[in-house]
């Protein structure tokens, strides 16, 4: 389906905000580590919802989550965590709460053992986003091999709500697989972005 005069995966026609991060941030490779992992963090409260629930929820888990610094969010206690269940805006899930948490530690725990979160992630997909051929209408992939490998290696570092669906989301969001259609105005863009250097 046309929106206007651009062509979209057909997963963003519904909804305005969808369409909103389809066209400016989904499938556009991301080499940031904080941001890699703040992506993470979030997709994890996706589990058993719809993106688009987290999504609206965004601003307000930024700033509960401090933004999103490891560094911040690793050092937060039993009162932040009860600050954030009584915090309508967000995913009130303890579990969810404590999986981010444990997630920063994890980050640090990484870091400290010279692992750079993003060389690490890339070096798994083969150093550049995968190009994956999705005709516009078929469903687009759940999950992968790699999806499976990098959850596995993700949780025994200690990450939770990393499962092999929550990490293919993860990648497709950023950049890590192209899954944009065929027919999708994005494909183009998020194809010719490389790894950096």
């Amino acid at each position: 389906m046309t929106v206007g005069s651009k062509q979209r995966c057909s997963w963003a026609e519904s909804d305005a905000l969808l369409r909103a991060y389809h066209d400016q941030e989904w499938g556009v490779p991301e080499f940031d580590s904080r941001a890699l992992w703040g992506c993470l963090m979030l997709e994890g409260f996706q589990a058993g919802l719809a993106w688009i629930i987290v999504l609206r929820k965004r601003e307000a888990f930024r700033k509960g989550f401090r933004g999103f610094d490891p560094r911040r969010v690793a050092r937060m206690g039993e009162k932040d965590i009860e600050r954030l269940l009584l915090d309508p805006e967000i995913i009130r899930s303890r579990a969810k709460i404590e999986a981010t948490i444990g997630g920063a530690r994890a980050y640090l725990e990484m870091e400290k053992h010279g692992l750079n979160f993003s060389d690490w992630v890339w070096e798994m997909a083969g150093g550049q986003p995968i190009q994956n051929e999705i005709r516009h209408g078929e469903p687009v992939p759940s999950s992968s091999p790699l999806a499976e490998t990098i959850s596995k290696e993700l949780k025994r570092k200690g990450f939770k709500f990393v499962g092999p669906v929550i990490v293919y989301a993860w990648m497709q969001a950023a950049g890590i697989v192209n899954d944009h259609s065929a027919v999708c105005f994005r494909r183009g863009f998020c194809a010719k972005a490389k790894r950096r250097v």
